[in-house]
């Protein structure tokens, strides 16, 4: 009868393929660091060829990732199936980037090889401080800036927001209202209907000021779009 087990090249070839479709960047190394295996995305990564690295130490894809370190993850690995690391990691062209690191042991070709699956992060730190960076603006903003809910409850307001309204303590205060506390004026309510239709719109309405005397604000709304979909109304409200 024909002996249809797999032999061991047969699974060195299965597991090759499943690195070709991985989405991270995967290097394997012998227990001491040294590059033994790498993935077709580790080139897109780093831009090296696979000749180019081989046997070389994993610091050259991770600085500071020296053989004192790989023998740190070795004996971390000992109460541990991975190990994760937040890491810089250094192209071939000098380019660093952000990346998210996870470290397991596989007997590939040694007993203990190193298994380095490198996400890389940069994209997302990015949009984090953007983010943040935004958030800071919608902070110091002079204007009175809010985001409702469809039904018309303040998601998030400005510390300016919360001054001119009076909400004293905190802008957090805020979600405990909807636009038609404060802003029930018309054409309001019909522009902040157009908005959540995909219309953006700026009008100018005259409101009692601190001194019970009138001012002129001019109040803009605009659709809170994520990505096509409409999840609500963003707007200003400033003082002319």
């Amino acid at each position: 009868m024909e002996n249809t087990m797999p032999t061991m090249s047969d699974h060195r070839s299965l597991f090759r393929q499943l690195l070709a479709g991985m989405y991270d960047a995967v290097v394997i190394t012998d227990p001491n660091g040294h590059l033994i295996e790498q993935n077709a995305r580790t080139k897109e990564f780093f831009g090296y060829e696979t000749e180019e690295v081989m046997d070389r130490p994993i610091g050259v894809f991770i600085p500071g990732v020296t053989p004192a370190v790989v023998q740190r993850i070795r004996e971390g690995l000992a109460d541990s199936r991975h190990m994760m690391l937040d890491a810089n990691c250094l192209t071939k062209a000098g380019t660093a980037f952000a990346a998210e690191v996870s470290v397991s042991i596989i007997d590939l070709v040694n007993p203990g090889d190193l298994v380095f699956t490198i996400r890389n992060v940069e994209r997302r730190r990015r949009r984090i401080e953007a983010y943040r960076s935004k958030e800071n603006c919608f902070k110091v903003s002079q204007a009175a800036l809010f985001a409702c809910a469809p039904d018309g409850k303040f998601r998030w307001v400005n510390p300016a927001f919360a001054e001119m309204f009076g909400l004293e303590a905190s802008e957090d205060d805020a979600s405990d209202y909807s636009f038609v506390d404060f802003m029930d004026d018309e054409p309001l309510t019909e522009l902040f209907a157009k908005a959540l239709s995909g219309e953006s719109s700026a009008t100018r309405i005259s409101a009692d000021g601190e001194s019970d005397e009138k001012e002129t604000v001019e109040v803009a709304l605009a659709p809170d779009m994520h990505g096509k979909k409409i999840r609500g109304v963003v707007g200003s409200v400033f003082r002319v």
